[in-house]
């Protein structure tokens, strides 16, 4: 971890380069303002915690997590995850360390899919 205690402490600070296409997606997730520096993981729906897709490129491992993040969004800042690279399908985000799914999303191949964190 950085000297900030994240993983990357240059997160949130430019553009966040997505490798979509074929059945390569993205997702991208709207959160509130108070759950910033939250990790968030996420699975394929019925994989229990085992990451089989290209997220990461480590199969069989721990399940793919990231921090929501102050992002830029047009002239403002707004806090987001953001899921550069997933086999399409649908996914289940939980809290990490949880394995209750918050959110369940369906990600299309080469597309960007845009959600929101329940309230």
């Amino acid at each position: 971890m950085g000297a900030t205690g994240r993983e990357n402490p240059y997160a949130g600070q430019g553009s966040v380069l997505l490798d979509i296409g074929g059945d390569v997606g993205a997702l991208v997730v709207t959160m509130p303002a108070t759950m910033e520096g939250t990790e968030v993981e996420i699975a394929l729906v019925g994989e229990h915690g085992h990451s089989h897709g290209r997220s990461h490129g480590h199969p069989h491992s721990h399940r793919p997590h990231v921090a929501v993040v102050s992002r830029p969004v047009g002239a403002a800042r707004g806090p987001s995850l953001v899921f550069p690279e997933l086999v399409e399908g649908w996914h289940e985000l939980c809290l990490k360390g949880s394995r209750e799914p918050r959110l369940t999303v369906e990600v299309r191949g080469g597309e960007v899919t845009v959600a929101a964190w329940p309230a």
